[in-house]
């Protein structure tokens, strides 16, 4: 099974979440290519976020909120369903999305 995962973050919900190498490659390649090379970030984004917000739209998504710079964030979404966590996708940002704080460093 690991080997089928490009990587697995513990969060500060108490779950993990996950990614495969195939839907990594689509995230970097076709959702978001600036973040190729990022994956550091990534997990150190879910691993250890300043804020984790709930999405407004499905409240088994949350968004995980870490500072790069003054005002500029990355994020990373996930879905958690039957205990397990998917990355949905991340990206850099400069604003915070709306939505239900359920956690803050």
């Amino acid at each position: 099974m690991a080997s089928e995962l490009r990587f697995e973050v513990e969060t500060p919900l108490g779950f993990s979440v996950r990614v495969s190498p195939s839907y990594w490659q689509f995230i970097v390649t076709v959702k978001h290519p600036t973040m190729a090379g990022m994956e550091t970030e990534v997990q150190a984004t879910l691993r250890q976020p300043e804020e984790i917000r709930r999405s407004r739209s499905d409240a088994n998504v949350y968004l995980f909120y870490r500072e790069q710079f003054i005002q500029r964030w990355f994020c990373a979404v996930a879905r958690r369903l039957n205990g397990e966590g998917f990355l949905i996708t991340t990206y850099p940002t400069d604003a915070i999305k709306a939505g239900e704080i359920i956690w803050r460093r």
